[in-house]
């Protein structure tokens, strides 16, 4: 009995130890979540999405604008990143952020808010209502991606699914999906439909409130117990690595995590696996230098400029109507708009 316990005991030390040196080797505890998270697929019924589909008599080989093999799991299941459904909101004076946090900005008819992202990081969608507009806020870690879009009587969740490393979001109105960067229908009865897109801008929380002094800013309060202080995704910000395959890298000429701006307008072609339409990219550093830039975009002329005060690029029509924009990692734009 002795010796067997002495085998088990010995067992065990060695998986600690081989456990911590994959650890150590990943760069800590988050960079090892995140490296090894998708495992978890694993153990959860990660085709729901699809099944739920399949449900509703929907030929998912007719009704998709991707290879479906394309669609890869994240780890967590449908819902396993839980939206906010009924937010709530701090103001200036109770918000437990810094001036120095990174939020997504909002106004819609005169109505500001701010969403953290020490909130959104977890969360990843929001379901509010902004001047009396109905609307989702979505941020993807993976590729630092915002849209914000009308949603009409609907709300929408986290899938658990990716396409080309980004967050595919889901109509629980009739569980369609959607590719977030391009704020289009990629699987379902709604396929190739467009998204209603509001201008949503990057910023840090202290700028947001110099030029919104009265905005709301989304609360800690959310139902789940997350550190919202604490960034959940390691290095990853930052470093090179990029987890899941994407397309197009050899098109990048920048750091993979260099900060981008991007614009897109979808056509009537529906290509497999392909974006349709017009898009540009803008790169952060490079505005800031020039401060602005007059270029043609589907047959006009538009201004992409450098918001000293924000700190953000900001895209507009001439008369000074914003466009909406995505910030994103240098690595998206190459794989969800190039050929």
């Amino acid at each position: 009995m002795n010796k067997l316990i002495k085998i088990a005991l010995s067992s065990t030390s060695l998986v600690a130890i081989c456990f911590s040196a994959l650890v150590v080797n990943a760069g800590g505890w988050e960079n090892f979540k995140l490296r090894y998270f998708h495992l978890t697929a694993y153990l959860h019924n990660q085709g729901q999405e699809l099944g739920d589909l399949q449900k509703q008599n929907i030929n998912l080989t007719k009704s998709t604008r991707i290879n479906l093999d394309q669609l890869l799991n994240g780890g967590p299941p449908k819902d396993g990143i839980p939206s906010i459904d009924n937010p709530k909101f701090d103001t200036v004076d109770t918000t437990p952020f810094s001036k120095d946090e990174l939020v997504i900005g909002v106004v819609v008819n005169g109505e500001a808010k701010a969403y953290p992202f020490g909130i959104m990081n977890w969360h990843e969608m929001v379901n509010d209502t902004v001047g009396g507009v109905n609307l989702s806020v979505s941020y993807c870690p993976l590729c630092d991606t915002i849209v914000a879009f009308e949603r009409g009587s609907s709300t929408y969740g986290v899938s658990g699914k990716l396409y080309q490393s980004c967050l595919v979001m889901y109509d629980r109105a009739d569980d369609t999906l959607y590719s977030q960067p391009w704020a289009v229908d990629i699987v379902g009865s709604k396929v190739n439909r467009n998204l209603t897109k509001i201008p949503a801008v990057k910023t840090n929380l202290g700028a947001w409130l110099a030029k919104y002094p009265q905005s709301k800013i989304l609360s800690t309060d959310t139902g789940h117990t997350r550190d919202y202080q604490g960034y959940p995704y390691g290095s990853y910000y930052t470093d090179e690595q990029i987890i899941f395959p994407v397309r197009n890298q050899n098109k990048r000429q920048l750091h993979p995590k260099a900060i981008v701006s991007y614009i897109w307008e979808a056509d009537n072609a529906k290509p497999t696996n392909q974006f349709s339409g017009s898009s540009r990219q803008f790169v952060h550093s490079e505005l800031e230098q020039v401060v602005e830039k007059i270029v043609e975009f589907n047959g006009r002329q538009i201004r992409a400029r450098w918001d000293k005060d924000l700190k953000t690029v900001i895209v507009e029509e001439l008369d000074q109507t914003p466009i909406p924009s995505s910030t994103a990692f240098a690595f998206v734009y190459p794989a969800f708009f190039l050929k």
